[in-house]
């Protein structure tokens, strides 16, 4: 890191204590960059930066910063302008608090960078931040200029390092009106679990594991054209059906990705059928809608010929017949199933009380 070379140097202001450092990027860019050329004859474009007084090209050394006035007029302002300027924060990164990381808005959070100690002498002091960092369980929230303005900051331990995470101003952070649906959604606590199944399945994953897919296959096309050979063709993407049930598409999902991973699909739960005129379901989960609709409705059939054989039982009862002609009446009522007979069954027992 050390061999990187430091975009900023300063010191750290640590209370009276006066750190020297080097402000180091702590992230790099992998992503293809192109040039822009023109497409019949491959030449590049370039863009040439004029002087309109003189109407000449300038290099990079001529040019400076300059302000517009309200009227046009520009007024000229150097580095050595802005070094001098009249805060504690030109030169220096000023601790004001420390706090817990859980304060910091990940919104909040912007570039990244590397506190390198500025040589021996500095050895100590940073040393012992660090360590007082570690301890505390805490960030320090500091202020800092960088590139014409002044900055937050958060520092905290990455290893043995310091590292500082620039922090947007709190007035930079637009809130999330109009973002979240506004119309009332209810969610039933069966597609909640269905949910954390899912999220259970998937479980973590190791990032250094994840890599940039796109660029690998930017890569290819461009290998492919410079030996002259026809780029790779994408695969047809599949075609995903219209979601008509959140319930099924979570099922799937946890299915999905339980496969994935070797394990064996548990029993798949009961979806409800969709309204009519919507599209209809899968096959699959269309016939077990039917075998459980049969099935519920042989229980209600037997349940409702229980209920109607109890009834007539009770009122043969109260006809006033002794035990004994009662429990021929029940033995008879149970070897008479067919629905047909009961009218004649109701005619003898009135005969009887007769």
């Amino acid at each position: 890191m050390l061999h990187v070379r430091s975009i900023w140097n300063g010191a750290i202001s640590f209370g009276l204590v006066s750190i020297p450092i080097k402000l180091v990027n702590a992230t790099e860019s992998h992503s293809i960059s192109f040039r822009q050329i023109h497409t019949e004859d491959g030449g590049r474009i370039r863009y040439r930066k004029f002087c309109e007084l003189e109407d000449r090209e300038v290099t990079g050394q001529e040019i400076g910063k300059g302000y517009e006035d309200a009227d046009g007029t520009i007024i000229p302002i150097s580095d050595e302008d802005l070094s001098r300027l009249p805060i504690p924060t030109a030169r220096t990164i000023e601790i004001v608090a420390f706090v817990p990381g859980d304060r910091i808005d990940p919104l909040q959070m912007d570039a990244a960078y590397y506190l390198a100690a500025g040589g021996a002498p500095a050895a100590k002091p940073y040393t012992l931040l660090r360590e007082a960092l570690k301890r505390s369980n805490k960030v320090a929230i500091a202020k800092f200029a960088l590139r014409g303005r002044e900055r937050l900051g958060m520092l905290r331990v990455v290893g043995d390092a310091i590292a500082m995470h620039g922090l947007l101003w709190p007035d930079e952070v637009r809130a999330p009106e109009g973002v979240a649906p506004d119309t009332g959604v209810t969610v039933r606590d069966k597609e909640l679990d269905l949910a954390d199944a899912l999220m259970d399945t998937l479980g973590e994953v190791d990032l250094e594991d994840l890599h940039d897919e796109y660029r690998e296959a930017v890569e290819e096309v461009i290998a492919a054209k410079a030996a002259g050979e026809a780029p790779p063709e994408a695969p047809e993407p599949e075609r995903a059906g219209k979601v008509l049930d959140l319930m099924a598409a979570l099922e799937n999902s946890v299915r999905a990705a339980r496969e994935s991973r070797g394990e064996q699909p548990e029993e798949e739960a009961e979806v409800k059928r969709l309204p009519q005129g919507s599209r209809s379901a899968p096959k699959e989960t269309g016939g077990k809608k039917s075998t459980s609709t049969a099935k519920k409705t042989a229980a209600k059939k037997t349940a409702s010929s229980a209920r109607k054989s109890t009834a007539k039982t009770g009122r043969s009862a109260k006809t006033g017949q002794d035990a004994k002609a009662g429990q021929d009446a029940k033995k008879s009522t149970a070897k008479k199933t067919p629905a047909k007979k009961a009218p004649a069954k109701k005619t003898s027992s009135r005969k009887r009380s007769a």
